[in-house]
């Protein structure tokens, strides 16, 4: 019977030997390498941490001891051994989550998948532990790529001043998505290779207590000497000088030395960093022979070979990523930036072509943000590619760094709109309702292919002000052609008539479903036009007098509908004096669970029959035909079938 069948909760670790932990670990990288390829999800983390994560529930008692995890997507081996053992449906509807969830488990404390955070619950916690007078411990596990945010660092200096019983874990495996970049990256690689004080000691302590008389006081006397000793053997000074205990670096795959440190840690009684050596993709060679990421997230694949089930077409992101290659062709002052993605955002291959115009600065958006603020005051033109879902942590920097400075930045926002899988951190559905305040800036949304293009050369014309172009996860469809132009908006098709009724506002890549939106309400004889603005921000001159031939306005957008486009576009006509019924169409003000895009696209009433439905119910009322709209309800559900 296979070990790890038997592991219900974590208490299940204690009846087992080394021996038999050591089998435990090769069972869940089999389990592991097996259940992922099959759902796709975060493979080369998780090879990474079999042995730190059984080490720590042995030494810990969770959940009365709190365990956090940043970032969490190296936390399956967790789940694994708090009683969740069926990954059929990891990150699907219905299924476990690919980050800790408290809806899931006792054992999962946070789940705010954004990196750099876990310093600051952390220090929350121990501090809440120490008022309310409990013995629970609290560990912190943190990349040494999430330790390139400077919210780790702030979390560190209040960490350090106090003597609170904390235990934090660096995961240190050089890399976050590629390898980790950075001072204190290289910091972290000195101590790697440098022997470090306490194997030192430990040999000295061997030769000296078979030295008679003077040996033992010697070793006492190594063991309390100045710094500049230390620091010569292994220089973990900038940890202690922040008034922190540093334990390590210890070996992140042998049980016994990691549960040896974290126990030491444990009892001292305040802040102590366990530095752990682990390598990403164990035991997986496909993996380990990815350079690029180490398989850090991958989609269904073949198990044996790693290589994927299926190949989609073209993507969003590599759309963009070969025009920005083509840009730094023609443009020497175009620039790039990435904060830690460099390949998910697609612009490896622009840093391939222009090694020297492209910097990676670590998870640390802010700093990107204002960085990118001094290179267009320097005079270049930087593009800072980047979830849509991680601006927001650069907010005050776009807006008090870049727009009021009026410099002339382009942000990239890739994964906009409803992303699905990754629930509900991940989904790209706030950026146009935060930046819709941002004064001057200009925020482009294409529709395909074409459009990323042709939007992208013309934000990066913009040299007075911050320009956005954001775009959707996955597979960029078919071109949607435009049929005629009013102001700078595309029309996307015709009403066919003097006085239509619908004037339908397509934002982004929801045009296709706009256009199957109009057929819909064509068969129930309501006419419509359908207009894609291109840039959402500002609205365009050209949307009042438009809107004022319409009987109604309809927006579709795939962002919050909480100051959303609609909201804007709203306020535009209002403004303007154009009194005609508005309709808006987005994400509701909630927090998303996992699942497929089209699931959470159906969930929330964002899809053509949903939309087509309500539309027709409205224009019936407007026609006062009140006793009409359920009959005309089922002629919509008849039409989506």
């Amino acid at each position: 019977m296979p070990l790890l069948t038997r592991i219900r909760g974590p208490r299940d670790l204690d009846r087992l030997s080394l021996e038999e932990l050591d089998q435990l670990a090769e069972e869940i990288r089999s389990f592991l390498v097996d259940a992922v390829s099959k759902t796709g999800g975060h493979l080369g983390p998780n090879l990474g941490v079999v042995e730190l994560t059984i080490a720590l529930h042995r030494v810990f008692e969770s959940p009365k001891d709190k365990v956090l995890w940043d970032t969490g997507h190296q936390s399956y081996v967790h789940k694994l051994l708090t009683g969740r053992q069926d990954f059929s449906r990891l990150k699907m509807k219905g299924g476990l989550s690919g980050y800790p969830s408290q809806a899931e488990s006792e054992h999962d404390v946070i789940e705010n998948s954004h990196a750099s955070t876990v310093l600051g619950w952390a220090d929350g916690l121990a501090k809440a532990n120490q008022i309310l007078d409990r013995d629970d411990h609290v560990v912190a596990v943190i990349g040494d790529g999430a330790l390139t945010g400077g919210m780790a660092w702030e979390a560190l200096n209040n960490i350090a001043d106090g003597d609170r019983p904390l235990v934090i874990v660096v995961n240190d495996n050089e890399r976050s998505y590629a390898p980790t970049i950075g001072g204190l990256a290289n910091h972290l690689a000195t101590l790697r290779t440098t022997d470090g004080y306490e194997r030192f000691l430990a040999r000295t302590k061997e030769v000296l207590e078979r030295t008679p008389v003077v040996g033992r006081p010697l070793y006492e006397t190594l063991h309390g000497a100045k710094k500049g000793l230390k620091d010569f053997i292994a220089p973990q000074g900038m940890f202690e000088d922040l008034g922190l205990k540093y334990v390590g670096p210890i070996d992140g795959h042998d049980i016994e030395a990691l549960e040896s440190a974290l126990a030491r840690a444990k009892r001292f009684g305040g802040p102590v960093i366990v530095h752990c050596l682990t390598e990403k993709g164990r035991g997986y060679q496909p993996a380990l022979q990815d350079e690029a990421d180490r398989f850090h997230a991958v989609g269904k694949i073949h198990p044996d070979t790693g290589l994927p089930i299926a190949t989609s077409g073209a993507d969003w992101t590599s759309v963009f990523g070969q025009e920005m290659v083509e840009l730094g062709k023609e443009r020497d002052d175009i620039v790039a930036i990435t904060a830690a993605m460099l390949q998910p955002v697609g612009l490896d291959k622009f840093a391939k072509a222009f090694p020297d115009r492209v910097y990676d600065v670590g998870i640390a958006e802010q700093h990107a943000a204002v960085s990118a603020a001094g290179l267009a005051a320097g005079g270049v033109h930087p593009v800072f590619a980047v979830y849509a879902t991680f601006l927001n942590r650069a907010f005050d920097q776009v807006l008090m760094d870049v727009a009021l400075h009026k410099c002339g930045v382009t942000f990239v926002l890739d994964r906009a709109g409803v992303t699905g899988t990754d629930g509900a951190s991940h989904n790209g559905m706030w950026d146009m309702s935060i930046l819709q305040v941002v004064p001057g800036l200009r925020l482009a949304a294409p529709r395909d292919a074409d459009q990323v293009r042709a939007q992208l050369r013309e934000a990066v014309e913009v040299e007075d002000a911050p320009t956005v172009v954001r775009f959707s996860k996955g597979a960029v469809g078919p071109a949607v052609p435009a049929v005629g132009r009013v102001g700078g908006m595309d029309v996307l098709r015709e009403s066919g008539t003097d006085t239509p009724d619908v004037l339908l506002v397509s934002v982004g890549a929801l045009a296709p479903m706009c256009l199957e939106i109009a057929t819909l309400l064509d068969r129930q004889g309501i006419t419509t036009t359908v207009v894609d603005p291109r840039w959402v921000k500002p609205v365009d001159e050209a949307m009042a007098p438009l809107a004022e031939r319409h009987r109604v306005v309809v927006t579709v957008e795939d962002n919050s509908r909480v100051g959303g486009v609609g909201s804007a576009i709203a306020q535009a006509l209002r403004d303007a004096g154009v009194d005609v019924p508005l309709r808006d169409f987005g994400i509701p003000p909630r927090f998303l669970d996992h699942a497929s895009r089209a699931e959470v696209m159906a969930e929330i009433g964002l899809t053509a029959p949903d939309i087509a439905r309500q539309v027709t119910g409205l224009v019936s009322k407007l026609d006062g035909k009140y006793g009409s709209t359920a009959a005309e309800v089922d002629s919509v559900e008849s039409a989506r079938d």
